[in-house]
């Protein structure tokens, strides 16, 4: 089954239209006003609106909305709900450990630059490869949702979208790094806003309305007709609980924006971010349920087409070219970030604060080896895209492998006893015991399943006791900890096994807070935080060096 509605001339004309128009806009932040700093966090005074929208385009990006729509045809209409949910809810929790970041390092470049200030270059360098890992597939993953939506809609091959996707999105973003990234963001939430209130609904009428719940119910199981389904929740919305708050910590495109936003405005930043990510990822997670009630069966059996094959089955040529557009934009909005990210990380954690020496770092050749990065990575993400790699298994993956950052690294922020030594062990620890779990190299049967039922549970007490512990402090989230593991215990120990993908990811958040606890409880090492300001900051000497 193939489906060409609107052709390759309409096609290509649209391309043209949108990334002409956010280089044309890029164009207005102005060369002989750049320098490094400003290239990597936009001079930290970006405003609530801006910044509001750039963080809600960054979190709502075109493989989330691919996601949702895999969520809710597989696991029926409790599925979108527990992938937009949590995520949303994830960017909530987020906000106290940004404020505290960013009390830390005001001027600040990275996550990983502050590590390097806290504990050294190991901490440092392993914190920037797995963001930059994760930028990487992040940026692989909405090439393969361009591409997919490109040739489901014109003649154009699979190849030649990721490429065309590609190539436009370096276009503009090579330009200003994560200003011409936030700048566009706020273009590009603005349509994807308003595209999800009249897209979905359109679909939903076109397709039959209410009577698809009606005639459809047939093709769907008891679970899957369920609000509180166990099979959704365990397949899906704990393991992402568990890698959206990864993703808070090992991504650098939230923490870029954490560093680019006026530090009065982080709150109103999160909370807005908050409501928007939720409404449109829930909202756009429908048409998979319309799909599944409708008895779609994916073409050539890859989810990945469900969206753009029910825009091109129910939508008229106009609304189609909306629909392509609020795509366009919404994976646009994450890619150019990711590469931005990746950017800021090579500038300043390989080049800034190791190669050069201390105080010695060029502001003009970091430009240049910032965009140098924005290439490679671009050629490196066209590579992985060509595999079509499942993208909902794909974002659970990336958020499971930074789920060893997150207790090592928000526990480097606040608890002065953390060394270096506890950091790294702690987190390849927790890496060395995700992949063979995760993967399924070693069985989960006997007295290996019990081993880790109970570190399982620890790591449902790991995750709830982070989570309050930004709002309430130490003794909240410790016994917040201490409830939830022993809630979780009882049913879990025995249970969570049969679900390798949850128990690879809460055996991540135990081991290295198990590891990272007892190797610093002992320490004698008690770190002034006022000396990361002193040893991070400006690159720069002068306000134009580019």
């Amino acid at each position: 089954m193939q489906l060409h509605p609107l052709g390759t001339p309409l096609v290509l004309s649209l391309m043209f239209l949108f990334f002409g128009g956010t280089f044309l806009l890029s164009l207005s932040i102005g060369r002989k006003r750049e320098n490094a700093d400003k290239y990597m966090t936009a001079g930290n005074q970006v405003g609530y609106g801006i910044s509001a929208a750039s963080m809600t385009a960054t979190w709502i990006w075109a493989s989330s909305l691919y996601a949702s729509a895999t969520s809710g045809y597989t696991y029926g209409i409790s599925g979108p709900i527990h992938y937009g949910l949590w995520g949303a809810l994830m960017i909530l929790f987020i906000y106290p450990f940004g404020r505290r970041i960013r009390s830390l390092a005001p001027e600040a470049h990275t996550l990983a630059e502050i590590l390097h200030a806290r504990h050294g270059r190991s901490s440092q360098l392993i914190l920037a490869g797995s963001n930059l890992l994760g930028s990487v597939l992040s940026l692989t993953s909405n090439f393969i949702a361009g591409g997919a939506l490109i040739a489901m809609l014109s003649p154009l091959s699979f190849s030649a979208g990721i490429l065309m996707i590609a190539l436009g999105v370096l276009l503009y973003t090579l330009w200003s790094g994560v200003r011409a990234s936030i700048l566009t963001d706020f273009i590009q939430v603005c349509a994807m806003l308003g595209a999800v209130v009249v897209i979905v609904p359109a679909v939903f009428f076109a397709a039959g309305g209410t009577e698809i719940f009606v005639g459809g119910a047939v093709n769907l199981t008891p679970s899957q007709q369920s609000f509180f389904s166990s099979d959704a929740f365990f397949n899906q919305g704990a393991p992402y609980i568990a890698a959206v708050l990864a993703y808070a910590i090992g991504n650098q495109t939230i923490a870029q924006r954490l560093f680019a936003v006026r530090e009065d405005k982080i709150k109103q930043t999160f909370i807005t971010a908050t409501i928007g990510y939720g409404a449109t990822v829930i909202g756009v997670g429908i048409l998979g349920v319309l799909a599944l009630y409708l008895g779609v069966d994916p073409i050539d059996g890859d989810t990945n087409n469900l969206i753009p094959q029910l825009a091109a089955t129910y939508l008229g040529p106009a609304l189609l070219c909306v629909f392509f557009i609020m795509v366009i934009g919404s994976l646009a909005s994450t890619a150019d970030s990711d590469l931005a990210a990746m950017s800021s990380i090579v500038m300043t954690d390989i080049y800034g604060r190791n190669i050069a020496k201390p105080g010695d770092a060029c502001p003009r050749l970091m430009l240049l080896i910032g965009r140098m990065t924005m290439i490679v990575a671009t050629a490196a993400a066209l590579f992985f895209a060509s595999a079509r790699f499942n993208i909902l298994e794909l974002l659970v993956l990336v958020g499971a492998i930074w789920g060893a950052l997150v207790f090592p690294v928000i526990a480097s922020f606040y608890w002065n006893k953390v060394t270096n030594t506890a950091f790294t062990v702690s987190v390849l620890g927790a890496l060395i015991a995700f992949f063979p779990v995760r993967f399924g190299l070693i069985p989960l049967e006997g007295g290996i399943a019990v081993v880790t039922d109970i570190l399982s549970v620890i790591g449902v007490g790991v995750i709830a006791g982070l989570m309050i512990f930004g709002f309430l402090g130490v003794r909240a989230g410790v016994g917040a900890g201490v409830v939830a593991a022993a809630v979780a215990m009882p049913f879990g120990i025995g249970f969570l096994h049969q679900y390798p993908v949850l128990t690879a990811s809460l055996l991540a958040y135990a081991i290295s807070m198990i590891l990272c606890v007892a190797l610093s409880w002992r320490s004698e090492e008690r770190f002034d935080f006022r000396r990361i300001s002193r040893k991070t900051g400006s690159f720069d000497d002068t306000e134009a060096v580019a």
